[in-house]
């Protein structure tokens, strides 16, 4: 179930929860079939809002030697969740672009011993409306995301700080 909370007015475009509801489910079904380890890792998009998107995923198929989750699918799952973010806006704005990771550093602070969920969100200093100016311009644009994995008792076990490019998606030859 992915849930939704009351929209800011982010969007330069107006979508209705209908339509937000569609367009994330459309984008889990194509994560869970157009990348292999997504599935095999069960993530699963649990909130967008528009300011932030939330995966999660369960701890059974992203356990390490140790017993706690495994560095490699914590980072994978920050990393798609700030893609997601930027993803879902361009969906919800009706723009059609792909979205790449071109760096990102990550930072692990604590084991995880439990399913866990990622929340990404802008990083600070970004700025939306600069971002989509831009790719109307050039046909590319940069935007950075910051993303965490917290605890249950609000400690930051994992963070992500990453930077990703859109760019006009050239149709495909046949």
């Amino acid at each position: 179930m992915i849930e939704f909370a009351n929209r800011p007015a982010v969007a330069a475009k107006s979508v209705t929860a209908a339509q937000t509801v569609a367009l994330c489910t459309a984008w889990q079904h194509e994560l869970l079939h157009s990348i292999p380890l997504v599935r095999a890792m069960q993530v699963r998009l649990q909130a967008f809002d528009g300011i932030t998107c939330t995966l999660s995923a369960p701890l059974a198929p992203n356990v390490n030697d140790k017993g706690c989750a495994f560095g490699g699918s914590l980072s994978s799952v920050l990393t798609l969740s700030g893609w997601g973010l930027i993803a879902l806006r361009l969906g919800e704005e009706g723009m059609d672009y792909d979205v790449y990771v071109q760096d990102s550093t990550a930072r692990y602070l604590m084991p995880v011993w439990q399913d866990f969920s990622a929340q990404a969100m802008l990083a600070d200093g970004e700025d939306w409306d600069i971002f989509v100016q831009t790719l109307h311009n050039r046909g590319r644009a940069r935007l950075r995301t910051h993303s965490r994995i917290r605890l249950d008792d609000g400690r930051d076990a994992a963070t992500l700080e990453a930077r990703f490019v859109a760019m006009r998606r050239d149709p495909k030859p046949a």
